[in-house]
């Protein structure tokens, strides 16, 4: 190329504005049509270099597009599509040169078509055809165009929609779609060859070789000559509409997954005189698509279309194509494309090879920037190639390039354009690899959160599938403690969340823990009895555990048994990392839960140990160190005496007790410890109610182990005092008891007896209720074993009946007369204790 380009500067019209659409169209002779944006076209004639008219428009401009035949201008607003007679334009025009360019405001009158949203235009002979955006589709309508502006109306011919692509994927909103006319190019025989080859001077029309358009469009289209719409669309999807074929619809040829930008077609090859041979489409981001036939090979024969894709620099705000170059402006510089590689005098093989090589040719820099708005491209005679372009300050300037030679090539290029392309080179390579890097980032990314999500699927299958809780891998256990912190006790509870599985649990999990005691106050349960808690976390590997501490009740709270319900929450939108923007419409919060287990917190776990000596030491201390005690307790007894009624006073002491057989006892221990705890050993030189007695208050019951703190640890005797949780002093006492059958002749049972006695009724009932439910799921967990004692069994039973028939007839009788409060309260009271004082033998 001999030379570098000029850029000359013919007028400037003001910066560019973004609520409508730059454009650069020449019209009829030497006008131009310029719009920057907004409300005005700008008509300017080229020959005397003058501003000839201004058209004030009701709304920004979206397209235009001029008739030659019938010199109509059609515009396109957000408000609908608008007609404008030049003829009178330019009289208009001419009778006001005398005082400057005429302002012409085109008003409602004006008005050809009511639609929202037209997005382009295009004139195919008489037929006007409008691009717009619906709610759910893109529509294009062909129209009938008023002949020398005789009418306002437009009779509507036709609609096509083609549906829109998820929001996702939809692309830039904002761009403009592009619409294009290619014509068959063998057309000499027709009645429209001049028509078609006057449309063809435009950027919006172009011949295509017969090969290339059988193959795009089918062999329909080509016998019938129908001219084809070529739409591109902001989605990236490239579409063609056959006009003149019965059935005819919208159907896609291609996806640049990016906005397109400009369509057009060029020759190739020197061969490609009688019309074009090559389709390109080009995208926002740079991405080009070069359409030609290719022969399919030797074996199968014939041609193919062949679609080569490459990545330019970008973005693209504009481009057009001559006739073997495309030129494409990025805003900051202006570049140039060659296509055209010469005559295939050597083969259509090697010609092919050379047109490969040649799309993969280096733009060169044209070293003009700022350019927003190109027209088609014109050639001089000498071979000089001019353009007219908009920059984003508005300035109207024609670009000259100088003649390129046939025989210039890479080779020949000099040394500072040489340096310039590698440069250019380079910076490509290095954008394509930091592209690159970002997509390798955002892949790995996407991996690992797949494969994390796999293991949240694998956590949620074996969660649920777990039919009993103590199978499950993933499961909570618990410890119970009481501490003292600013002179007040308070039991804390340490859960503590094992994983045995072999998935990990990682970030979006949560551990949920509610306390709810199974018996509130009716003032509590008013309010609220549970408490939730929760307990984040980012990583759990399989043979880890994850241990976090809550409070349980403080120190004279009598809600027991309190029930702790375990699970694993998994936040969706926390994992992805989202802001809660995303909503999930089956998942609460989106979120879901996964039931653990649930564990018991009773009597026997909060029970805090201490010696006899310590027991009577405290009743000492109460009863004779402090004056104000001595006189409390006195009042206080008296106030039960009053209570009473009748001279009878409440008893000072409730007992409760259990029977288990000392056999059944020892085999369930043995089992309940073998090859599990280093204890089992002690158990033949224990007797068997200390045995019971440390099972009871050291083993782990339900998933929840007691850590006593007081004066005695260890079990080594068969009394075990202690302090309830509403600070009542309790004592359990457990002795050998020989149970005799009615039956003479028959060896007596032994059985262990635990008695439980306070002077609170409601410390007797909790730890009662405790022991049998520990003894209830030790002998489910023991061996089955024939009993030979079953007389011994239903003797008890038999005495029990008895004996709660009469109390039965004893409350019967006390509820059927009228008694006061008082009474009725004693005698059930007394009830209870007999019901206690004789336990079922268990065997």
């Amino acid at each position: 190329m001999e030379g570098r380009c000029s850029a000359e500067s013919w007028a400037e019209f003001g910066c560019l504005l973004k609520s409508g659409t730059p454009l650069v169209r020449c019209g009829l002779g030497t006008d131009v049509f310029i719009s920057t944006g907004s409300e005005e076209i700008f008509v300017f004639t080229a020959l005397k270099r003058n501003l000839k008219a201004v058209l004030q428009l009701p709304a920004p401009v979206r397209d235009l597009v001029v008739s030659h035949g019938t010199q109509l201008l059609f515009v396109a607003c957000s408000s609908g599509i608008y007609c404008v007679n030049l003829q009178l334009l330019l009289h208009s025009a001419s009778t006001d040169a005398g005082s400057g360019p005429a302002e012409l405001k085109i008003s409602s009158e004006f008005l050809l078509v009511v639609a929202d949203g037209v997005s382009s235009l295009l004139l195919v002979g008489s037929v006007l055809l409008t691009l717009c955006q619906t709610d759910s589709s893109w529509l294009l309508t062909l129209y009938k165009t008023p002949e020398q502006s005789q009418s306002n109306h437009c009779d509507v011919l036709s609609s096509f929609f083609l549906p829109l692509v998820s929001p996702s994927v939809q692309g830039d909103t904002e761009s403009k779609s592009v619409l294009i006319c290619v014509y068959f190019s063998d057309m000499t025989q027709s009645s429209s060859c001049a028509a078609a080859s006057d449309a063809c001077s435009s950027g919006s029309h172009f011949l295509l070789q017969a090969v290339l358009f059988k193959l795009l469009f089918g062999v329909e289209a080509a016998l019938s000559k129908s001219p084809v719409i070529l739409c591109g669309l902001p989605d990236g999807r490239l579409c063609f509409l056959p006009m003149r074929l019965p059935g005819s619809r919208l159907r896609i040829l291609h996806s640049l997954e990016q906005p397109v930008v400009f369509i057009g077609a060029s020759a190739v090859m020197e061969t490609d005189a009688g019309g074009a041979g090559c389709l390109i489409a080009l995208g926002k981001q740079g991405r080009v698509v070069l359409i030609k036939a290719d022969r399919a090979g030797s074996e199968r024969g014939g041609s193919i279309a062949g679609f080569t894709e490459r990545c330019v620099p970008g973005p693209v705000e504009c481009a057009c194509v001559s006739k073997s170059c495309l030129y494409y402006s990025t805003g900051s510089d202006l570049l140039m494309l060659g296509l055209s590689e010469g005559s295939a005098g050597k083969g259509q093989d090697e010609g092919a090879s050379r047109w490969s090589a040649a799309a993969l040719y280096r733009p060169v820099s044209l070293n003009v920037s700022g350019v927003i708005a190109l027209d088609q491209p014109t050639c001089s005679a000498a071979g000089e190639v001019q353009l007219l372009s908009l920059s984003v300050r508005g300035r109207l300037q024609k670009i000259s390039l100088p003649v390129r030679r046939q025989e210039e090539g890479m080779s020949k290029l000099p040394s500072s354009q040489v340096g310039r392309s590698v440069g250019d080179l380079l910076s490509a390579i290095g954008d394509v690899c930091e592209r690159a890097s970002v997509l390798k980032t955002v892949i790995r990314s996407k991996n690992q959160i797949l494969k994390q999500l796999n293991q949240v699927v694998n956590i949620s299958f074996l969660l649920t599938d777990s039919a009993k809780t103590e199978d499950r891998l993933i499961r909570c256990y618990a410890l119970v403690r009481w501490s003292r912190l600013l002179q007040k006790d308070s039991l804390g509870l340490t859960c503590i969340l094992e994983n045995l599985s072999p998935y990990v649990l990682e970030r979006g999990w949560t551990l949920s823990i509610m306390v709810l005691p199974l018996s509130c106050s009716p003032k509590a349960r008013e309010e609220t009895c549970s408490a939730n808690f929760s307990f984040p976390f980012r990583r759990l590997c399989p043979g880890e555990s994850l241990e976090v501490s809550l409070p349980v009740a403080a120190a004279g709270d009598a809600s027991f048994p309190v029930t702790v319900s375990c699970s694993l929450i998994f936040s969706v939108w926390s994992f992805l990392g989202g802001d809660g923007s995303t909503t999930f419409p089956d998942l609460h919060n989106g979120c879901f839960s996964l039931p653990l287990n649930t564990l018991t917190v009773d009597w026997l776990h909060a029970l805090r140990v201490i010696s006899p000596t310590s027991a009577q030491k405290t009743v000492t201390s109460h009863s004779g160190s402090n004056p104000a005690d001595i006189i409390q307790a006195f009042i206080s007894s008296h106030q039960n005496r009053v209570r009473g009624g009748d001279g009878a006073s409440r008893p000072d002491q409730y007992y409760a007790s259990v029977r288990v057989s000392s056999e059944l006892l020892r085999d369930a221990l043995r089992f309940q410890r073998h090859d599990s705890d280093s204890n089992g050993s002690k158990l033949a030189s224990q007797s068997s109610c200390v045995s019971l007695l440390e099972w009871l208050l050291s083993a782990g019951c339900g998933g929840v182990k007691m850590g006593h703190s007081g004066d005695q640890t260890g079990i080594s005797s068969s009394v075990v005092c202690g302090h309830a949780p509403n600070k009542a002093t309790v004592k359990l006492t457990a002795k050998e008891v020989n149970v005799e059958e009615e039956s003479p002749g028959k060896e007596s049972l032994v059985s262990v007896e635990v008695q439980v006695e306070s002077s609170s009724v409601a410390a007797v009932c909790g730890l009662h209720h405790a022991m049998l439910r520990r003894i209830q799921m030790l002998l489910q967990k023991a061996p089955q074993k024939a009993c030979s004692f079953s007389e011994v069994q239903i003797s008890a039973l038999r005495r029990t009946l008895q004996q709660a028939e009469r109390q039965q007839g004893q409350i019967s009788e006390a509820l059927s007369v009228a008694m006061c409060p008082g009474q009725t309260h004693r005698i059930l009271l007394r009830v209870y204790q007999q019901l206690r004082d004789s336990p079922v033998l268990v065997v």
